[in-house]
């Protein structure tokens, strides 16, 4: 690519020509013109000759894709750098292997006042077994380890991390010899995150939005709180943010609101809303989700933590403040018990000021008919993370071991949600998974079960626009004049309109239909390649020049 010298970015007008814009205003679009921070122009090749004595910069696209930047609806920004910056066992084979790096991640830190790791999945493990606190205790040398489960709902750790939460045997969730849940997970996490200077917090954050930045990433959506990190990981987070060049950061506190101070203070923090992680129920993996029938592979039915009086209350207290509230909810019992409780609200309030205030549900994996109409009535939207089920769906998956087949597949069903008219917003809840939004939109567009199955541009549409939708903005997440200028370009192969099952309403797949392409996500093909990507008019990545 090749451009001029260009004036502060908050000032510029630039003229990006040659390429592939994908764009309503015009599905055939070639080039665009971003002024002040915002899109002014969308249009052909042709039209662009006349901007071009007027603007500050040029850009060649040289063919390169235009896209709105991805909006990634729920992050853990700190977790995530840590694991990209530290001890990352998603990929251990085994149990020996896992232990292995340990060993080397300790001999590599002997600073460290405790040791940080992430990732560890037994599901995936022949041995089919967690760490034991022997085996930890070893492989760290003694010293302070924390390791949470993949799904960050459960922890292994060491005796001497144990020492210094000495309650910890009173609280629940904690059963010898057992993965941490619950109150004892949390107590003990808070200690080993206590032990993270700020610089080095601050450096995880800044390598977790730089790698969200190259994978064109303008937005990040920080699900908070004080059962998961800390007021000052948070305001540090955001302000760290504000300071430019990295993707922007909407941040979600999840803590419980009564009333009107409460939600003050929500405010206060900086937070967008009371929403994010409010545990109704933990993960399928841990075997905390809330199911209404037990596991196949447990005799109980998880973890509840919220009620629905309970439910009720924050969602009243939030609406009334205008306020947005939001629920961490995976088991199907979960879901009725959030369901139940923003029904109370809507009978007292009225369906209108609940449906305004643009309430959010966090993963939402386990939803049946009812619980999916009464999202759409409620005007819920679902905050989802597709790679979950890549990761553990289909008939030999993990959900089919803890849920059986039958209740396994009805799991994750994004085709049922967009036919009901629910908004969704998609996210990666890294480091659970990955940042990745080409391949979250695959995993949507190529669900393991056939009929859970959208469109490609559905999920794209869901991945930009609507993440930004997710935070009550309508004008952005999309390249049109007067949006935001957030896009990322992209070098990737030929453009195409992409329904990947014959239940995926095919209507725009014909050319002539006007409807913007998008790259080729067939499973085995290779992914777009991020360029650049650009938050408000500010280039905050560029790939080097090779």
């Amino acid at each position: 690519m090749t451009e001029s010298t260009a004036p502060r970015a908050e000032d510029r007008t630039v003229l990006l020509r040659g390429g592939e814009v994908h764009s309503p205003a015009d599905p055939f679009a070639t080039a665009m013109v971003v002024e002040r921070g915002h899109i002014a122009w969308v249009g052909s090749e042709g039209a662009a000759d006349g901007f071009a004595d007027g603007v500050d910069e040029i850009v060649d696209l040289e063919g390169a894709l235009v896209t709105p930047a991805f909006t990634d609806a729920h992050v853990h920004t700190t977790a995530t750098g840590l694991a990209l910056t530290g001890l990352d066992l998603s990929g251990a084979a085994t149990l020996a292997d896992a232990l292995r790096l340990v060993r080397e991640h300790s001999a590599a830190h002997p600073g460290a006042a405790v040791l940080l790791g992430h990732g560890w999945d037994s599901a995936r493990w022949p041995e089919r077994r967690h760490p034991s606190r022997a085996e930890l205790d070893e492989a760290a040398g003694g010293r302070p380890l924390y390791l949470p489960r993949i799904d960050v709902h459960s922890a292994v750790v060491t005796t001497a991390l144990l020492d210094l939460v000495p309650s910890v045997t009173g609280l629940s969730g904690y059963h010898p010899g057992e993965p941490l849940t619950g109150d004892a997970h949390h107590a003990v996490r808070a200690a080993a995150h206590a032990a993270i200077a700020p610089a080095q917090r601050e450096a995880a954050q800044r390598a977790a939005l730089d790698h969200a930045a190259s994978l064109g990433i303008g937005t990040v959506h920080e699900c908070a709180g004080p059962d998961i990190s800390d007021e000052d990981d948070f305001t540090g987070l955001l302000a760290l943010a504000r300071g430019g060049a990295v993707p922007r950061v909407v941040g979600y506190w999840a803590e419980r609101v009564a009333d009107e101070k409460d939600a003050l203070r929500i405010r206060e923090l900086g937070a967008a809303g009371a929403a994010g992680d409010l545990f109704v129920d933990g993960s399928l993996g841990s075997h905390t989700a809330c199911l209404h029938t037990p596991y196949a592979d447990a005799a109980h039915t998880g973890t509840p933590h919220l009620d629905v009086q309970a439910v009720a209350t924050h969602v009243a207290a939030c609406t009334e403040a205008g306020l947005q509230a939001g629920f961490h909810a995976i088991g199907d019992a979960a879901l009725t018990t959030v369901v139940d409780g923003i029904r109370a609200v809507a009978d007292t309030l009225g369906l209108a000021r609940v449906r305004a205030a643009r309430h959010r549900v966090e993963h939402a994996e386990m939803l049946t008919p009812e619980t999916i109409a009464a999202f759409a009535e409620f005007g819920l939207t679902a905050s989802v993370q597709p790679a979950f089920d890549a990761a553990w769906g289909g008939d030999d998956g993990m959900y089919a071991e803890r849920l059986g087949v039958e209740r396994a597949r009805t799991l994750n069903p994004y085709a049922a949600l967009l036919r009901a008219g629910v908004p969704l917003a998609l996210g990666s809840d890294a480091p659970v998974t990955p940042l990745d939004p080409w391949g979250t939109i695959r995993a949507a567009a190529f669900h393991r079960t056939a009929e859970h199955r959208v469109s490609v541009r559905a999920a794209f549409t869901a991945h930009t626009r609507g993440g930004w939708r997710a935070v009550g903005r309508d004008d952005a997440g999309v390249l049109v004049p007067g949006a935001p200028a957030d896009y990322a370009l992209w070098h990737t192969g030929e453009l195409i309109v992409q329904a990947p099952d014959d239940r995926v309403a095919r209507w725009s797949t014909d050319p002539r239909s006007g409807t913007p392409g998008l790259p080729d996500l067939t499973p085995g093909t290779e992914l777009p390649v991020c360029l650049r990507t650009v938050v408000s008019g500010q280039t905050i990545f560029e790939r080097p020049k090779e």
